[in-house]
């Protein structure tokens, strides 16, 4: 896809928010937390930076923004694995990001994707409302579909900015892990075994 076809792809998937809600809840919520919404620093926060930003960060509910998963003739049934993917997401709780790594692998049948494209698949996912446990589970199975796959095993690691910047204040990660199919148990050691590696080298 060119730059300038991926800049017509976001400005369509921005399109499908109501800019004007968007525009006049956040006006509010600057309002009810004592602030000036028509202040020089907030005027553009409430009219176009907040509205946008959320227009981004919530495209993996809109199909539109789906990146196409491209794939090719498959030479290995051998499980294919990718680690160290970066994940952001929004906790639908809080509307405060959580973020991280997810580690995955499938075991392809006829085709194969581009390596790229389990990144785009797993940015577009982690945008939208979400919790981790069900992301970490749309991911498996999305990819399951997407790719025909025979297996796919997906773990996320993240931390929750609503446990670091208030509750308990404290950072921590959280692990949640999915599986579809029935990956044998040398599968199973081989990706764990390359989870460990890679969270070795960061």
């Amino acid at each position: 896809m060119t730059s300038t076809h991926s800049q017509l792809a976001t400005e369509d998937a921005e399109s499908d928010i109501d800019h004007e809600k968007a525009q006049r809840g956040i006006r509010l919520l600057l309002e009810a937390v004592g602030e000036d919404p028509d202040s020089d620093a907030l005027a553009e926060t409430w009219q176009r930076r907040v509205p946008n930003a959320f227009a981004t960060l919530t495209e993996g509910q809109r199909e539109i923004a789906k990146p196409t998963m491209r794939t090719f003739d498959a030479e290995t049934t051998d499980l294919i694995v990718k680690t160290g993917v970066p994940v952001y997401s929004l906790c639908e709780h809080h509307l405060l990001p959580f973020f991280g790594t997810v580690h995955l692998a499938y075991r392809p049948t006829d085709e194969v994707v581009g390596l790229s494209k389990l990144t785009r698949y797993v940015r577009w996912q982690s945008r939208q409302l979400t919790m981790q446990e069900r992301l970490t589970n749309n991911i498996a199975s999305g990819l399951q579909e997407e790719l025909d796959a025979d297996t796919v095993l997906v773990e996320m690691n993240a931390t929750h900015l609503c446990e670091a910047m208030r509750g308990i204040e404290t950072k921590s990660t959280t692990t949640t892990r999915a599986t579809v199919g029935e990956p044998s148990e040398a599968e199973r050691e081989r990706f764990q075994a390359a989870v460990i590696r890679s969270e070795d080298r960061e």
